[in-house]
């Protein structure tokens, strides 16, 4: 069955954005010829699942929508029509990653959205979490994790750090 990995950076402190949905901090470790693996990772996805909020900041910062080559489910509250391999999705997020799960492919991607991460996270939805932690303190914005989620066990895959401070993490989901 395909996993469903969510792949996101934070702050040490828990945010993915600074107010104002300023992804500045991200500069801090930006290092010529570095990736911190997300080409390998990338490789092994062909289906994306993204905030409705992080998929117009995308829009209206870079010229061409980063995941274009892979089946996307924008999650959103407001119909609207397909484009290409891009989604608006606006039934039950359960029911989508199931129905995802039952394809043939490689793996699904959760990238970006708190509020889509977290309502994965109520579920028990998320497989395993690579989480890039920045060596920095931002102090307010998005957090990655909400309050009142449920307690769930996980298992420490492997962790990698980095000559910037940057430190990943590698989880799955316990069993």
């Amino acid at each position: 069955m395909r996993k469903l990995v969510l792949y996101i950076a934070m702050s040490l402190d828990g945010y993915i954005a600074a107010p104002g949905d300023d992804l500045g901090f991200l500069g801090k470790v930006e290092k010529e010829g570095e990736d911190y693996g997300y080409a390998e990772f990338i490789g092994q996805i062909d289906t994306v699942i993204v905030g409705r909020r992080t998929y117009d900041w995308v829009m209206q910062h870079v010229p061409d929508f980063i995941h274009a080559d892979k089946e996307t489910y924008i999650i959103t509250r407001t119909p609207q029509d397909s484009i290409g391999p891009m989604h608006f999705y606006t039934g039950d997020i359960g029911e989508l990653v199931a129905e995802l799960q039952l394809k043939e492919g490689k793996n699904i991607f959760c990238d970006r959205g708190a509020e889509v991460v977290n309502q994965l996270l109520q579920r028990g939805l998320i497989d395993e979490f690579i989480i890039s932690i920045i060596p920095v303190f931002i102090g307010d914005g998005i957090r990655l994790f909400r309050e009142k989620r449920p307690e769930s066990d996980l298992k420490l895959l492997h962790t990698k750090s980095f000559d910037t401070g940057l430190v990943q993490l590698h989880y799955k989901r316990g069993t």
